[in-house]
């Protein structure tokens, strides 16, 4: 049977959208196991520019996991309890806090990191850490993860869960604990895919707060570009993509599961 025009016209599109996305990436991971790119493949693949890349950069690689783990775990901290208290008590005045949190994705980058090194530059040994990239990283990606939990929190019967919890003698913190969190699980796997992956791949702010020694991926990126070897930095981005590819097929696999348990 033949597909209508329409149908055609769609797989073309569609064809033709994963062709954009993806033969440039081949591209790159090619440069990167290619022992002279000018050369291309005729001269051979080696490993021998990712051993590269983990000498000269291994430490920003870590710095980056390292920062993206920190960052989910005080997002997760302050964004739940903040998206609970949200969606228990609707109102203009929930509005107008949860359109403040969300402010910092309205503001370029640079202009928030510039308000940081203006608030926070002075303290010599705090901009020097790498705490100070991650009140950034927290900064931006907080609204990611309150919204995605006031969605879910928003789609549910929370007040007449929360009311047979407290008819059984469960306390606000048992509710929020055995109630709250089990429903809002999907919504939390869902942030939390959005900070890690959006902190490990963040730049203009990062590049702004970071010095010499607190490098991170997306920095080091842009870095070995502007004075290495394409080769190098193609293997860089081949780096990039084994950490966050199988990174973002977890999460995500942990978010559906998620789903269909509760469902």
């Amino acid at each position: 049977m033949l597909k209508s025009p329409a149908k055609l016209l769609q797989l073309l599109v569609t064809l033709l959208a994963c062709a954009f996305l993806f033969v440039p990436t081949v591209q790159s991971v090619l440069a990167g196991v290619t022992a002279n790119y000018f050369r291309g493949l005729s001269s051979g693949l080696t490993l021998k520019w990712i051993g590269e890349v983990w000498t000269l950069y291994s430490a920003s690689i870590f710095l980056s996991i390292w920062i993206a783990l920190a960052c989910l775990v005080v997002t997760l901290i302050i964004g739940v309890p903040a998206a609970y208290a949200l969606a228990r008590n609707p109102g203009r005045l929930s509005r107008v806090l949860e359109e403040f949190i969300s402010l910092p994705l309205a503001v370029p980058g640079l202009a928030l990191a510039l308000a940081l090194l203006q608030l926070y530059g002075g303290y010599t040994e705090f901009r020097t850490s790498w705490a100070f990239i991650l009140v950034g990283h927290v900064l931006y990606t907080l609204p990611f993860m309150l919204r995605a939990v006031l969605a879910v929190l928003a789609a549910i019967d929370l007040k007449t869960l929360e009311e047979g919890a407290a008819s059984l003698g469960a306390g606000p913190a048992r509710r929020f604990v055995d109630v709250v969190v089990p429903n809002a699980l999907p919504g939390i796997l869902a942030g939390a895919l959005t900070v890690v992956t959006l902190s490990i791949g963040e730049f203009n702010l990062t590049w702004m707060l970071q010095t010499p020694f607190t490098k991170t991926l997306p920095v080091g990126l842009a870095d070995s570009y502007a004075s290495m070897r394409l080769e190098i930095a193609s293997a860089y981005t081949l780096v990039f993509f084994v950490m966050i590819v199988p990174l973002l097929v977890a999460m995500q696999w942990a978010t559906a599961r998620a789903q269909r348990i509760l469902q």
